[in-house]
């Protein structure tokens, strides 16, 4: 994502609109995720995350429910409507990724990479303009993609 062309701020919030958010300044990554606990998370066959600097966030309004997916792992969601928020691992404290689809405008936010290509369902495809990771975005990039 280029300077110029992403917004200096954006916004996004839940499907019933209780919880409202805004964010600031560029994202530090795009992904979008294939691991078996953010599919079964949001239901989807794969999840797109904007990640930010937690002191990027603001919370308009509301206040989202949160759950431990796993020991290290906190994610949120709209207490009322259930849309999946927010993902924060314990090894960054200081970063929170937002689902992608629940910014006001995601086409501004495409993903750079896509991660935990080894939990992929086996019908999802893979995108080629993306950068593959076969586990997270910490491991290094894979040449192919079966």
């Amino acid at each position: 994502m280029t300077a110029d062309t992403t917004p200096s701020f954006a916004e996004g919030g839940c499907l019933c609109g209780a919880v409202r958010y805004r964010v600031k300044g560029a994202p530090q990554s795009s992904s979008l995720c294939h691991c078996r606990s953010c599919r079964l998370a949001c239901g989807a066959p794969a999840v797109a995350w904007v990640a930010y600097r937690a002191d990027h966030v603001d919370l308009l309004h509301g206040e989202p429910a949160s759950m431990h997916s796993s020991p290290k792992v906190v994610r949120s969601f709209c207490p009322r409507c259930g849309t999946p928020l927010t993902y924060r691992h314990a090894d960054e404290p200081g970063v929170i990724e937002l689902t992608t689809a629940t910014l006001d405008h995601p086409e501004r936010f495409p993903p750079t990479r896509e991660i935990w290509l080894e939990h992929r369902i086996g019908w999802q495809g893979v995108d080629a303009k993306l950068v593959p990771h076969l586990r997270g975005s910490g491991e290094p990039p894979v040449d192919t993609v079966r």
